[in-house]
């Protein structure tokens, strides 16, 4: 079964787009490649468990198994030996990714209190979106009453466009929630 973003994108918003960049080709469409999910842990330094913690908590949300990052190299002012680990991460593609984004947006989003809107200046110039969740409990699949603390969230989705006008249209096209200019 095709997921519902995904269905969406292919019979409305790539025919948006072609129109919008007057593209020749089909293959000029800008899509969603990956969506990668990141925490980082920088107190794991002193305790270990809160990796483990945060990597079932980030399977949990993204469906699919998160995998320890570890420190490339030592930093002696944060006690940081080379190999120790930092942080979780997941990368999803195809039906996950479409699955998560459309949870994300419709499902956790919503949740955010006094929630404004998504910043629209997480673009990098090359046509990736990177944003910040503050609280991952905003997402259902987390219990809150069985986590030990409240962690941050990285999420970046990567896209083929070419330029950041284009990823914004296909991001706002699928319905990312974006701030309106002037507010914070």
């Amino acid at each position: 079964m095709t997921p519902r973003l995904q269905k969406k994108y292919q019979d409305e918003i790539r025919e948006l787009l072609k129109t919008e960049f007057s593209y020749v080709n089909d293959h000029q469409i800008p899509k969603i490649s990956k969506v990668v999910l990141n925490m980082g842990l920088g107190e794991a330094v002193q305790n270990p468990k809160i990796i483990e913690d945060a990597q079932k908590e980030l399977t949990q949300i993204s469906g699919q198994h998160a995998i320890v990052t570890r420190a490339k190299r030592s930093i002696a002012t944060f006690k940081l030996r080379e190999g120790m680990p930092i942080g979780t991460s997941v990368t999803l593609r195809r039906a996950r990714m479409w699955e998560f984004l459309d949870r994300l947006i419709s499902i956790s989003l919503p949740q955010v209190r006094d929630f404004q809107g998504v910043s629209p200046k997480g673009f990098d110039g090359r046509g990736n979106f990177s944003m910040g969740v503050q609280e991952h409990i905003i997402f259902p699949e987390i219990d809150y009453d069985k986590i030990a603390k409240i962690k941050g969230l990285n999420i970046t989705v990567v896209t083929t466009a070419n330029t950041d006008e284009e990823a914004r249209s296909l991001i706002t096209h699928i319905g990312m929630p974006f701030r309106k200019s002037g507010k914070r």
